[in-house]
């Protein structure tokens, strides 16, 4: 039974007592619990429109990050590689949706060598010969977002990094892999993790992907790593979701700058690297929207340092 101060069975995020109570208690049919969770979970699945919206906003994001990609190389600020996305994305009538999300002050998030995720450009850090580096943006596009992200390399990296990023590339393709309509949402986790540790990683547990459309992040948590409190969703065609694990060569765990409030490091120094897309749940394989068309004319879904992803 749902108690009053629940969450309502129909996922509107709201209390059972401000949503369906009154009407449940009207009906003689009254959804038994296997029921409750369809519907909630139908809620999420989106229609042709929205779809189409999710599409033009990933296509964008995939151009984009093509755009960039020439420019991040040894010497560049990572406060130049903010202007050049905040510039094209606005010159193109699109909004870049970190700017201001949360007090975020950038429309890009850099994360270079030990930073995990959410590093803010600045004019006075400049990419040097060996970093690895997380390009990190995410554009609205007609009210829809596409969200998306890709470690670079800059010039000749340690092998460890080397090892680190082709193995966080590998752990995207493998949970995306795993998105198949009627598999419950943990079989991203079951693919990504295994796969990680086997290779001398670890998985950041403490951030995550997410359910994505016309909300930033939407219902639902997309976990890395293997959790008993992964929720348990079923995943339908018409869903849309990030995968985007974030991957240590030492311990999982992480800290965050108590300085800036954001940019997250681990707690051990070590390397971290990250990949993301944005991908549509289908009647058969997942499809990934944000492609970039470099990618799309190669046939792969990623490819690192001449490494294709397919």
């Amino acid at each position: 039974m749902i108690g009053r101060n629940d969450p309502c069975w129909c996922g509107s995020g709201k209390k059972y007592k401000k949503c369906h109570l009154s009407e449940d208690r009207k009906s003689p049919q009254r959804p038994e619990p296997q029921q409750k969770k369809q519907l909630k979970e139908k809620k999420l699945i989106k229609s042709a429109r929205d779809i189409e919206g999710m599409e033009r906003a990933g296509a964008f994001n995939g151009e984009l990050l093509d755009y960039i990609r020439p420019f991040i190389t040894a010497g560049i600020s990572t406060g130049e590689i903010d202007t050049l996305v905040h510039e094209y994305t606005v010159s193109h009538g699109h909004t870049p949706a970190c700017l201001g999300y949360r007090g975020f002050p950038k429309s890009v998030c850099t994360s270079i060598n030990n930073v995990v995720c959410h590093g803010i450009p600045s004019p006075g850090e400049v990419l040097r010969e060996g970093d690895i580096v997380n390009v990190d943006f995410t554009t609205i596009v007609d009210g829809y977002f596409g969200d998306s992200s890709e470690t670079f390399m800059i010039g000749a990296v340690s092998e460890e990094a080397r090892h680190l990023v082709t193995v966080t590339a590998e752990a995207l393709i493998r949970g995306i892999d795993a998105v198949r309509p009627g598999v419950p949402l943990a079989a991203i986790a079951e693919a990504i993790e295994p796969f990680a540790v086997s290779k001398g990683c670890a998985v950041v547990h403490q951030y995550t992907g997410h359910g994505i459309g016309k909300k930033f992040h939407e219902h639902f948590t997309v976990y890395h790593h293997i959790d008993p409190e992964c929720e348990p969703v079923i995943l339908f065609p018409g869903m849309t979701l990030t995968i985007e694990p974030m991957i240590n060569r030492g311990t999982w765990e992480v800290v965050t700058d108590q300085v800036d409030g954001w940019t997250v490091r681990t707690r051990d120094g070590s390397l971290s690297a990250q990949f993301e897309h944005t991908v549509l749940v289908t009647e058969g394989a997942a499809k990934v929207l944000t492609l970039t068309p470099s990618q799309k004319a190669a046939g792969v879904r990623l490819f690192v340092d001449g490494i294709h992803f397919r």
